[in-house]
This record gives C-alpha cells, sequence and structure tokens, in this order.
C-alpha cells in the first residue's frame, strides 16, 4: 500500500482538499473518511494555534454542496473536528461557509466547505476557511502533514479505505445551524440598500430573473433572494440539489450550461440569467437577448459597473484575458489592467496586495468566473457578483437603459482555441520550464513574434502584421503534466497562421503530445 503521508499528500490540490470520494469511469478511490476525519482534526489544531486558544474553545462550521458523498464526507469531518465546537450549515454555499466566520449572527473561529466545485460527481474535497479568508497552500501542506504523522496513533491500516480510525473517539453531535439565512438576508440587505426602490422590500417588483443552479447547492438564490424580494423567477431550471448532476455540469465556462441558462432567458422572455457552478463561488448572467455574459465579458461588464464609483481603479484578470478586454478596460472604462497568473487565489491575492500597497483594486477576476470584490472581503462569491449585476439592471431600467449599454464597445476576438500538449516524461516540471525557455529563444530570433512585458506567467506573444493579428499564451499548468496554449485571433483563420508560425518549435520538443 501507498505510503501513509502519500495518501494525504495527493490530495492537495492548490490551496483546497481533492479527491475522488467514490471508484467511478476507471478512476480509483482516493478520498475515505480515515482520511477526512484526520484532516479535519489537523485542520482544528492548525486553528487553534492560529486563533491562539484551545481546541475545544472554537467555534468551527461545516458545510457542503449538493455531491452524493456529502453527507458521508460530513460525518467523518466532524468526528475530526471534536472536541471543538461544531456547526452543522447542511446544503449551502461556498461564499456562505466563508462568510460564516466574518458576520456577526455566526462568527464562527473557522469553517470547512465539502465540495469539488464543478469536477465529476465522484468527486469531492474540503476547503478551509478563517476570518482571513481561504487558508495558504503552505498552511494545507502542514495541515496534510500533520494528518499524516496522527494517523500512526489514531488509526489502523485498511485495505478498502486506506486507513481506519480506531482511537478518535465519536464526538457530541454538531449543532444545526441555519447559515442560509443568516447569508440570504444579508444579501437581501444589499440589493435592498443598493436599489433604493420606492417599495424599498421589494427591489424587485417587476424583474423577470431566470436562474440555473445546475442541481447544485445555489438554489435557494432564487426563491430564498430574489423572489422574496419581488422579482418573478418563473422558467428558473435545475434548482433541486441532484449530486449526479442530470442536466448538465454545473459550471459558467461549460457551453452546454450556458446554453441551458440561454434556452431558460429566451424561452421565458426573462430580463435576465444567472448562472451558478455547484458550490455558488462562480457565477455568470444572459441577458434578454440572449447574450452569454461570462469569461472576458463577464469581466467587462463588472469593470464597467465599477468603473463611475472607482476611477482609475485597478482590475486583476488571470493571463488568458484578451487583448479586446485589455483595450476596454483601459481605453473605454479608464482603467488600470493587470493580468496576472491563472489561478483564483493567485488573481485574488494580488488584488489583495495592491490594496495594501495602496493601489486602489477593487475587483480581482478570472476567466473562469471566480470574481472578487473589495467591498465583499475579497471573496469569490457568485452569488455577489449575480447581485452587483442585479442592482444595476434595477438602477439602469429606471433611466430606460439596459445592461448592453454598459458592454457596446467590447470587441470580442474572432477565433479564440485551446491547445493542451502533455508532457510525456516523468520530470515534467523541469521539462515544461525547459520548454519555455527555449520556447523565448525562438521567439526572439523571429522578428514577426512580439514579446510581451511585462507578463507574469509562460510567454505570452502578439503578432501584429499582414497576415494576421492575435495573440498566444503558453505556459505550465498549475498543477498537471500538461502545457496549455491559448490562442487568440482579431480575423478569422488567424489561429491557424499562428499555430502554423510555433509548428516547427512543437514538432522539435518530443515529449509534448497534443491531448
Amino acid at each position: 500500500m501507498m505510503e501513509t503521508k502519500e495518501l494525504f499528500m495527493r490530495l492537495k490540490n492548490g490551496n483546497d482538499v481533492r479527491g475522488a470520494a467514490l471508484a467511478a469511469e476507471g478512476e480509483e478511490r482516493t478520498l475515505t473518511p480515515g482520511l477526512v476525519t484526520l484532516i479535519a482534526r489537523a485542520f482544528s489544531l492548525w486553528l487553534a494555534d492560529e486563533c491562539g486558544k484551545p481546541a475545544d474553545s472554537l467555534k468551527i462550521g461545516v458545510g457542503h454542496d449538493s455531491r452524493v458523498t456529502a453527507e458521508m464526507m460530513k460525518d467523518a469531518c466532524i468526528r475530526g473536528l471534536a472536541p471543538s465546537e461544531v456547526f452543522d450549515c447542511g446544503l449551502i454555499t461556498t461564499p456562505a461557509m466563508f462568510q460564516s466566520t466574518v458576520l456577526p449572527e455566526s462568527g464562527f473561529d473557522g469553517a470547512v466547505m465539502i465540495t469539488a466545485s464543478h469536477l465529476p460527481f465522484n468527486r469531492n474535497g474540503m476547503k478551509f476557511f478563517t476570518p482571513k479568508g481561504g487558508i495558504e497552500k503552505t498552511d494545507l501542506e502542514v495541515i496534510l502533514e500533520n494528518a499524516a504523522a496522527s494517523a500512526d496513533e489514531l488509526a489502523v491500516p485498511d485495505e478498502g479505505d486506506f486507513i481506519r480510525v480506531t482511537k478518535l473517539p465519536e464526538g457530541p453531535a454538531a449543532a444545526p445551524f441555519d447559515m442560509v439565512t443568516v447569508y440570504s438576508d444579508q444579501m437581501k440587505k444589499l440589493i435592498c440598500e443598493s436599489v433604493k426602490a420606492d417599495q424599498f422590500d421589494k427591489p424587485l417588483k417587476g424583474l423577470h430573473i431566470v436562474v440555473d443552479a445546475g442541481n447544485g447547492a445555489s438554489g435557494f438564490f432564487a426563491d430564498r433572494i430574489l423572489s422574496a424580494l419581488g422579482a418573478d423567477i418563473s422558467g428558473s431550471v435545475y434548482l433541486e440539489p441532484d449530486g449526479t448532476f442530470p442536466n448538465h455540469i454545473p459550471n459558467p465556462e461549460n457551453e452546454k450550461a450556458m446554453q441551458a441558462v440561454r434556452s431558460a432567458v429566451l424561452s421565458a422572455g426573462a430580463d435576465l440569467g444567472v448562472i451558478f457552478d455547484c458550490d455558488g463561488d462562480r457565477g455568470a448572467v444572459v441577458l434578454n437577448d440572449g447574450t452569454e455574459v461570462n469569461r472576458n465579458t463577464l469581466i467587462a461588464l463588472l469593470s464597467a459597473i465599477i468603473a463611475p464609483e472607482y476611477p482609475g481603479s485597478t482590475v486583476v484578470t488571470d493571463s488568458v484575458t484578451s487583448d479586446e478586454l485589455a483595450v476596454f478596460l483601459e481605453d473605454e472604462l479608464h482603467l488600470r489592467h493587470l493580468r496576472f497568473k491563472r489561478g483564483y487565489k493567485n488573481v485574488i491575492g494580488k488584488g489583495v496586495e495592491l490594496n495594501a500597497k495602496g493601489e486602489e483594486c477593487e475587483l480581482a477576476i478570472e476567466t473562469s468566473g471566480h470574481g472578487a470584490f473589495r467591498g465583499n472581503y475579497f471573496s469569490d462569491d457568485g452569488a455577489y457578483i449575480a447581485v452587483r449585476i442585479i442592482c444595476k439592471m434595477a438602477e439602469m431600467r429606471k433611466n430606460g437603459g439596459k445592461l448592453q449599454d454598459l458592454i457596446a464597445k467590447l470587441g470580442q476576438p474572432a477565433e479564440s482555441e485551446e491547445h493542451r500538449y502533455k508532457i510525456l516524461c516523468p520530470d515534467f516540471r523541469s521539462y515544461g520550464e525547459n520548454v519555455l525557455a527555449d520556447f523565448l529563444q525562438f521567439a526572439e530570433q523571429d522578428p514577426r513574434f512580439n514579446i510581451v512585458e511585462p507578463n507574469y506567467e509562460g510567454i505570452r506573444i502578439s503578432f501584429d502584421d499582414e497576415e494576421v493579428r492575435g495573440w498566444l499564451l503558453i505556459r505550465m499548468s498549475l498543477h498537471d503534466p500538461v502545457m496549455p496554449l491559448n490562442v487568440e485571433s482579431s480575423g478569422k483563420g488567424g489561429c491557424a497562421v499562428i499555430m502554423k508560425r510555433i509548428e516547427p518549435f512543437i514538432r522539435t520538443h518530443g515529449f509534448l503530445a497534443e491531448s
């Protein structure tokens, strides 16, 4: 059997725990109740040190999304968190679990969210929060190492589940806590105070908004928030939690998912459609004419909403945003655009860092839909994104305006492609770094290749000549032995031209294979 430490460390995915809680489609099980219990215990001990008080005086909340393994995971997690005072928040979103550590109605010292976001139904995981936000990668490493070290004392090997916890007594039952109501009330208050409607407590009366929760955890947004404030939510789809995700992947980047909410908007004749991922930390919208607002377009719309209030401020994005977006942010909205690294923690962390240095940044957002506002604790929150858009729509309606007006001058690339090259040698990290160094030399030798600086991830090249206008970015994946290559062109056929220019380079690197 695998070494105990490796059993835990392979679950590390950035600053989250991720694994297969069920074996499925040739994928072996990697995340079992015993592992979850010891990870939860290690988190409670880490949190006690972080807070400077005994573990038995901590208040810790536990919530989960709609996955079929949620209850099993939750029970194992609660067992590990004892003797802290544990609160069962039930089916809920990730942003609400973070809010449980900062809102006075809950005031938890820490929180655990059981989720694997938009990943397949057999996966699950754990996200950890304190009032400072999600824990850092280095903190998770410490927690996993301590969990592994405790296995010798508290568990025995088990062929089916890797380890079985035998020397940790069952703690008291977790107390139920209605965090959905606390979170919903906070959102309703925000909408009422922002819209300032004549009928103050029904600011959305007259608006028709459909919600697609993707059978995840965000279904309550429709009735507990929108309908409660007067909105017509008829035509909403997939609000019921179902961890098999029978209708579409709960992912605002997914084409089928966006088509589903688009169809719902057009069929219902709604003013707006809102879609969330499974655990609610990402969102996107569809306008009344069927315009899909995700990725670059979502960044543009949110930036246009904040620009009047925060003129000249910085918007931090990830590395794969389009040139057209940069032009819109800087030339049309007169904001500063900082294109940073992939990974929502990288993007949000950069926004926090800029503000700490005195450079105003209100919005940090990744093209995936992880968007965080300074005014919302820099928490990536799909519901908060939707609320900001809905409030702006209600405001513009008073003057006969439409959300489309805010992004009318946003250009779109004619073509956009992503190629993913697997690295076929064992030391993929070193090989990938060598590929990037080689590619930089390759680009320097061709006058048609304009190396973009500053650039914070991989190698970005722009092209602006008689044959093609566009760009490419080649980089290392954050976690996998893969080199993604993003290509965009302002004209039809341009991506093929760019790919032809780099074909000699790809051909000479034998350990790269397009997947």
